[in-house]
């Protein structure tokens, strides 16, 4: 049972400081401001059903790919502990990541708008679906399993709701808050990055030795 909360709480956790709900709301609402209420609600709803379906699809068809185009879940971490690293330098230096968005003729685009660049990458980017991949491998239970997906669906329900309310956050947060929610979120991410990297570079070390 402690296995399985822990596992949950740690899988909650990261996908909050990845998916980063307080840090979304400024692009989001960058890209929603000249539209309604009712239609900031909708691009918000597609986007994190995007997010949730494409993260879903990743965790469980993760170990396909890995035999597909052979490669190993520990280079998956490391390769994941890099790109975590980066993301969470970068939000702990206030800097949001450098993704184009294509702000012309919002309303007419919507539906594209709310798939991409909102629900891909910017909430299932790279990191989370690395993320997603290498969590499910570390699920050992049919439990774990399926927490995994519920810990998906919470951090994104946060996250629409974040996005729906945006305005209000923002204005009660105000600059200085909204830059420190920033930063912790970053420094939160570096210590996953630190954690998945080592991870995955210790077996492949141990086997360098010990199968010389």
């Amino acid at each position: 049972m402690n296995d399985l909360l822990n596992y949950g709480l740690f899988a909650f956790t990261s996908f909050l400081a990845l998916l980063n709900p307080l840090g979304v709301v400024p692009v989001f609402q960058a890209m929603t401001n000249d539209l309604s209420t009712k239609l900031q609600r909708r691009t918000a709803f597609r986007a994190t059903l995007t997010a949730f379906i494409t993260l879903t699809i990743f965790a469980f068809a993760g170990q396909i790919l890995f035999s597909f185009f052979g490669i190993s879940v520990n280079g998956f971490r490391i390769a994941g502990g890099v790109i975590f690293f980066i993301m969470g330098y970068d939000m702990l230096n206030a800097r949001i990541s450098k993704i184009k968005y294509n702000t012309d003729d919002i309303e007419e685009e919507l539906d594209d708008v709310a798939v991409t660049p909102l629900g891909i990458p910017m909430l299932a980017g790279p990191g989370s679906i690395t993320n997603a991949i290498v969590l499910m491998q570390d699920a050992k239970t049919i439990e774990m399993k399926l927490v995994l997906p519920v810990a998906i669906f919470t951090v994104l329900a946060i996250t629409f709701v974040s996005l729906v309310g945006g305005s209000w956050i923002m204005k009660f947060l105000g600059k200085t808050g909204n830059k420190i929610m920033l930063k912790l979120m970053g420094l939160i991410m570096m210590v996953i990055a630190v954690e998945f990297f080592f991870a995955g570079l210790k077996p492949i070390i141990q086997d360098i030795i010990f199968n010389k």
